[in-house]
């Protein structure tokens, strides 16, 4: 699956009928991952489904409407193991990349919404590195790695004041331990950040953070989702 872009100011208007092939190729993709990582969610996909349905014609039995019910059912059961489906899919998208270099940067760059993420500007040999993410919240600086991660993330800190001075930066480690954000996560701490910059002088720090640069770094390929309702990115 091609890792996920930014979308583009202006974009090329697409033809309904290459719209829904697009999200079918992404729908194959999250089947098969989730298949890979998750086998028995599909298992439990068709049970959940069965049991809305049988529970829908066993009230509708009691009511004396059971065909009525039975059609209603289908459409309930269908939505409950899709929503099913979804969260085992977020899970294994998850679970894909976990432990992979880069992973970090991979989440923050499926955020599609408030922020640009510049991945690995800062690196060390033994692959920590540190990702810069800018939006309405500041320049957010998030690490990933060993414990020496740290010493690089206050670098990066001391860069960006430098540059960028009275903007605030935001310091995040993903990992498992206390006071790291888990890399499943991520995206939801960083939507919940507090605003601090106006649209005007966001647009000034963008810009002038984007003449820092950054290094150039593989991350990790695979489907993302973009938010808790597991909407799969678009190709």
């Amino acid at each position: 699956m091609a890792l996920f872009k930014r979308k583009k100011s202006e974009q090329t208007p697409v033809a309904p009928g290459e719209e829904k092939q697009g999200q079918l190729a992404v729908l194959k993709d999250a089947l098969r991952l989730t298949r890979k990582e998750k086998p028995s969610a599909l298992i439990w996909m068709g049970l959940i489904f069965v049991a809305v349905l049988v529970g829908g014609i066993l009230v509708g039995s009691k009511l004396g409407h059971p065909v009525y019910f039975a059609i209603v059912s289908i459409p309930v059961a269908i939505l409950v193991a899709f929503f099913f489906f979804t969260r085992q899919a977020n899970s294994a998208a998850f679970a894909s990349i976990q432990g992979q270099i880069g992973a970090g940067a991979s989440v923050l760059m499926a955020i599609r919404k408030g922020f640009t993420t510049t991945p690995a500007v800062n690196v060390a040999r033994n692959q920590d590195m540190v990702h810069r993410s800018v939006g309405r919240p500041g320049i957010v600086l998030v690490a990933e790695g060993s414990p020496a991660v740290r010493s690089m993330l206050q670098d990066e800190r001391k860069k960006m004041e430098r540059f960028v001075p009275g903007v605030p930066v935001i310091e995040l480690i993903v990992g498992d331990e206390k006071g790291q954000v888990p890399l499943r996560k991520l995206q939801k701490a960083m939507k919940k950040l507090p605003k601090k910059l106006s649209k005007a002088q966001l647009r000034e720090v963008r810009s002038r953070v984007k003449a820092v640069g950054g290094l150039q770094m593989p991350i990790p390929k695979g489907p993302m989702p973009t938010n808790r309702n597991v909407k799969m990115p678009k190709r």
